[in-house]
């Protein structure tokens, strides 16, 4: 018998789908068939060149060592000046903490938090590693369903009728991944109306999409429509989705002084500080102006609408066009009951993503890994060439269907 036993947190959390799904695709290109890849939810862009220069420059000034655990002082400064200047919010160095990525400070924040039982609400769909975060940190992922009828946004009743006193977090990302939808001030303040009623449940915000936002009048912060919320509310945020710095590894999150500084004794004994370099480059990001985000939101708004239109023309697809963020979650209820050439019944929405991918060679990720079926995501993060070649492939294997 081996000395090494899986322990059962491990046991009952699942890789990511969307990585495995990346995998399964790279695996195929491998083995020599074309591949479509619609997955990864990574910008296409280079990391802008100031970004780069700051932290060539933080290289040749010696900047390689250890910082501080909760990343180092000018970075939190910039990101206390961001918060004011863009989200109307007031922080200090000692409210904020820098991470290995957003994703490492709501698994910190979760780890800090939650005892065995606490329950986390968790509207969907949701971003893949919410429920399984919860679940490695002992608690209960209570899903929401958020359907599209309602812009696959919670409402204030639906947030009302789920909360009991055994519920420690809501977790709330706008604009969403998968589904790109983003709360108005209204439906900010409806909610914030119910959570003013349960002062025991705190909040996070998963704010990492806040730049790509396709209406121009981008709606206020939580925190800024409802300040008595501040106590008991996280925001969570990063550089790698709004500046192209993904391989960079830099996200933050501000909140109440005793949460961060729980955070920041995980870290200490985990991950520690975030890389130097990047800490450097990730000052020269906040302080870059908007030119960078301006010209590729505008991108990402011309590759949404394009492929929006090409979906929707589609028979047996359907669409709605994403408030923001760069993703499309494409309702495929037309394909369910159908039978592929060979004589197989699509049942569900992971067998509309394998028949995708092995008659055309289309990479996407099933709504069932996002908590809402039946539909599929598929990134709009490449270049038009591609997401149009995908489109055409996906109408070509939609006309084999019986």
């Amino acid at each position: 018998m081996s000395a090494i036993r899986i322990a059962s947190r491990i046991t009952r959390i699942k890789t990511s789908p969307s990585s495995t799904a990346a995998d399964r695709a790279n695996a195929l290109r491998r083995e020599g068939k074309s591949i479509v890849n619609l997955v990864t939810g990574e910008p296409d862009f280079d990391t802008p060149e100031v970004i780069r220069r700051a932290a060539c420059a933080a290289i040749e000034q010696g900047e390689t060592r250890y910082t501080q655990n909760n990343g180092t002082p000018i970075l939190r400064q910039a990101i206390a000046d961001k918060f004011m200047r863009e989200n109307h919010l007031s922080f200090t160095a000692n409210n904020i903490i820098v991470t290995c990525g957003a994703k490492s400070a709501i698994f910190n924040a979760l780890a800090a938090t939650l005892e065995p039982g606490d329950k986390v609400l968790i509207p969907a769909p949701y971003w893949v590693s919410y429920p399984d975060m919860v679940m490695a940190c002992d608690g209960q992922p209570v899903i929401i369903p958020c359907q599209q009828e309602h812009g696959f946004k919670l409402t204030a009743e639906q947030l009302r009728a789920a909360i009991t006193p055994e519920c420690r977090w809501l977790l709330l990302n706008s604009p969403s991944n998968p589904s790109g939808a983003s709360y108005s001030d209204q439906e900010l303040r409806a909610l914030a109306d119910v959570l003013m009623e349960h002062p025991t449940l705190a909040i996070m915000t998963d704010d990492i999409y806040e730049h790509i936002r396709f209406d121009r009048s981008t709606p206020n912060h939580l925190l800024a429509i409802e300040p008595g919320l501040a106590d008991r509310t996280l925001v969570v945020n990063g550089v790698s989705k709004t500046y192209a710095m993904t391989g960079w590894r830099i996200g933050y999150a501000a909140g109440p002084e005793a949460l961060i500084t729980a955070m920041g004794t995980l870290q200490s004994q985990s991950t520690s500080n975030a890389c130097s370099v990047s800490q450097a480059a990730a000052v020269a990001a906040l302080n870059s102006g908007t030119d960078f985000i301006e010209q590729s939101r505008e991108t990402y708004r011309q590759r949404r609408d394009q492929m929006v239109d090409a979906i929707n023309s589609i028979p047996g697809l359907t669409c709605q066009p994403p408030d923001g963020a760069f993703y499309l979650y494409v309702n495929c209820a037309g394909m369910i009951g159908r039978q592929t050439p060979q004589g197989i019944r699509l049942n569900n929405d992971n067998d509309v993503v394998l028949y995708l991918l092995e008659s055309e060679g289309v990479a996407v990720v099933p709504g069932a890994a996002y908590g809402i079926s039946p539909y599929f995501r598929l990134s709009i993060a490449t270049d038009i060439d591609t997401l149009l070649e995908g489109a055409n492939r996906m109408a070509r294997a939609l006309a084999q269907l019986c």
